[in-house]
């Protein structure tokens, strides 16, 4: 492959990259723990962007169970994330692979 070529597909990758990058922002996935009792919403970046907590769970009494509850809708959800960057970057490293510079 020409050295030209393969400087025009690289830009063109970062490019599709930055554009990636911004739709990922903008999308949004969600974890739900406990049937639903603390949810939580993060975006395809993996920034945690909102938790919410139903009031009967929030019990002084019980301060471990919220805990635990909390941690994990918060793993749920960059799992989620994490998901959803790999479903989205599949086509980039693809090409990267076709191009002989495979991960």
């Amino acid at each position: 492959m020409k050295m030209n070529n393969l400087v025009k597909q690289a830009r063109q990758m970062q490019t599709q990259i930055a554009k990636m990058q911004e739709q990922l922002a903008n999308e949004q996935v969600e974890a739900s723990v406990g049937g639903g009792m603390v949810k939580t919403v993060f975006n395809g970046q993996g920034d945690l962007l909102k938790i919410e907590i139903e009031k009967d769970v929030i019990n002084p009494d019980d301060k471990d169970m919220l805990e635990e509850l909390i941690l994990s809708a918060v793993n749920e959800g960059i799992k989620a994330s994490r998901d959803l960057m790999a479903s989205q970057m599949g086509g980039i490293t693809g090409a990267l692979g076709s191009m002989g510079l495979g991960f």
